[in-house]
């Protein structure tokens, strides 16, 4: 199988994505093409000529900086950059199709659960053909593009809903590194995507010819407060912050749009056969690995 994945050599996902396709019986390519250049993507994939497209392409944010220094990305940005966003989310993801389509390349496509809020009409969370209430203007142009997408070339795309993506491997995307970067923190529930459990559901929907919308969580939820006790037992005992309400996450001009706190059906999923491992234990083992991968990120010696 050959893939070509956007988001390019620097993209957080992208990056993953590809190391864990190129194992054995894989072949895996970066590509920084611009998704919303039309002529750019035809001539890409004309060059690679991959079996499936992966897109991991798209605006979440523009650079910011958290209170403590922690350099990150922020949807906030996507309110005053909504042309950029809009482009990037929309227009990128339809151009995609169009090119795929008409090379019969299949297309996979990473979406976002943020189109919900709470925990919907069923215990277990929201399903895929729920109807939505994206809270801001970066949650309506992921909606946007998987309704443009299932209509256009449904056949051939497959879309996949993540929340809060996390991984062991600290850095700026990552969830738990984003939370120990804030000093003040709203304690609620979710579901989370952990990074090496998508990359393995991942391949297995597409070796299964998998099209459609999926949720692709780790069954369950966590709050904040769960993820925060676990770094202050496993990461630093130290470390402090304060819990805050969500109305004074805005009243402290700490957000300007509304943020999505949900919990994502995956009943789908398994039905396809794709079991993750339940997020209540899969938290705690991520944040271990965590901690190890840190402490000998910190033991390296600087490089002159």
């Amino acid at each position: 199988m050959k893939y070509l994945i956007t988001g390019g050599p620097r993209g957080w996902i992208a990056q993953k994505f590809a190391a864990f396709l190129s194992s054995p019986g894989g072949e895996a390519e970066l590509s920084a093409v611009n998704i919303a250049d039309a002529t750019a993507i035809e001539a890409e994939l004309d060059r690679a000529k991959p079996e499936v497209l992966i897109n991991t392409a798209g605006k979440t944010g523009g650079p910011t900086v958290s209170p403590s220094g922690q350099p990150g990305r922020n949807i906030d940005w996507c309110e005053d950059h909504k042309v950029e966003t809009l482009t990037s989310n929309v227009v990128g993801p339809v151009e995609l199709v169009k090119a795929c389509k008409a090379r019969n390349i299949k297309l996979v496509h990473l979406s976002s659960g943020c189109i919900f809020q709470g925990r919907g009409h069923l215990a277990s969370g929201f399903r895929e053909d729920d109807a939505v209430a994206p809270p801001s203007f970066y949650s309506w142009t992921k909606y946007w593009a998987d309704q443009y997408l299932m209509q256009a070339w449904p056949e051939g795309t497959l879309i996949l809903r993540l929340r809060m993506p996390t991984d062991a491997e600290p850095g700026p995307r990552n969830l738990i590194t984003k939370l120990a970067g804030y000093p003040k923190i709203i304690d609620v529930e979710n579901s989370l995507t952990v990074i090496p459990d998508l990359l393995a559901a991942t391949k297995q929907l597409i070796a299964q010819g998998a099209v459609g919308i999926y949720h692709v969580t780790n069954p369950g939820s966590v709050t904040h407060r769960e993820i925060m006790g676990l770094y202050q037992k496993l990461v630093d005992p130290g470390h402090t912050f304060e819990f805050i309400s969500e109305a004074e996450l805005y009243s402290l001009g700490l957000a300007s749009t509304g943020r999505s706190n949900c919990i994502l059906n995956v009943d789908k999923l398994l039905r396809a056969g794709v079991q993750m491992p339940p997020i209540k234990e899969r938290i705690r083992e991520v944040m271990a690995e965590y901690a190890a991968n840190l402490k000998r990120s910190q033991s390296v010696p600087a490089q002159a």
